[in-house]
């Protein structure tokens, strides 16, 4: 008797594209929900730990974005930082060309940024790092678009106490690791960025966010039974 020919069809890693992508954190939990990564930024990143493109992000996008499943992006936010405005520095404002950019592709996409731009972003969700279990607060805002919705999680009430910026962090609080804080290796392990320097790590996304937010995405390409670039 002919024994039936099985075929066993090897599984296509989603792929994500990873725009402004600086050192990695938020690709870092791409990966970690099960998306194959590349980065991409106008800067050299030698500590990025996936495939890495030194390249203008809205250019790349406009060119490459259809290629991906899901598009992040973390426009910088130093023109809706704080700290910039008392320093009277001058940076772009990239959130609406990456809006535009990001809707041409006809992919879910995410954008990223800091409590400032709120007012640019439509509908942004919040994520805290008391939502996963992080000794830090670190607030982040995400606005998805492209079919990608995202729940509003329970915010967890502040009750640890936050260490001053820049000093050490005392036993029961949270550090902010901002600026020129104090702290490194501890910064890496509450974040979960063991990689980084004080430079990325200053500007980070956890990598618990973007795992939170992978997984939606890829519940969504399940879902809809979208095409996985190939």
């Amino acid at each position: 008797m002919t024994q039936p020919t099985i075929v066993r069809r090897a599984r296509i890693q989603p792929r994500l594209l990873d725009l402004y992508c600086c050192q990695g954190g938020a690709a870092a939990g791409y990966a970690a929900a099960g998306f194959d990564v590349t980065g991409v930024d106008i800067a050299p990143q030698p500590r990025y730990p996936f495939r890495f493109v030194q390249a203008d992000a809205l250019t790349f996008v406009r060119e490459h974005g259809a290629a991906f499943d899901v598009i992040h992006s973390s426009p910088p936010c130093q023109h809706d930082s704080e700290c910039q405005r008392i320093q009277g520095r001058d940076h772009p404002d990239l959130i609406a060309p990456t809006r535009a950019a990001l809707e041409a592709t006809g992919r879910p996409w995410i954008i990223e940024n800091v409590r400032g731009a709120v007012p640019k972003l439509r509908q942004p969700v919040l994520l805290c790092g008391t939502m996963f279990g992080l000794s830090t607060y670190r607030h982040r805002y995400f606005e998805t678009g492209g079919g990608l919705t995202l729940p509003q999680p329970v915010h967890p009430a502040h009750t640890a106490p936050q260490a001053k910026m820049g000093r050490p962090v005392p036993p029961g609080h949270f550090g902010q690791y901002v600026g020129n804080f104090s702290g490194v290796q501890r910064a890496r392990d509450v974040l979960g960025v063991p990689w980084m320097n004080r430079d990325g790590i200053r500007e980070c996304i956890p990598p618990a966010y973007a795992e939170h937010i992978g997984r939606a995405a890829l519940e969504l390409l399940a879902a809809s039974g979208l095409e996985v670039a190939a």
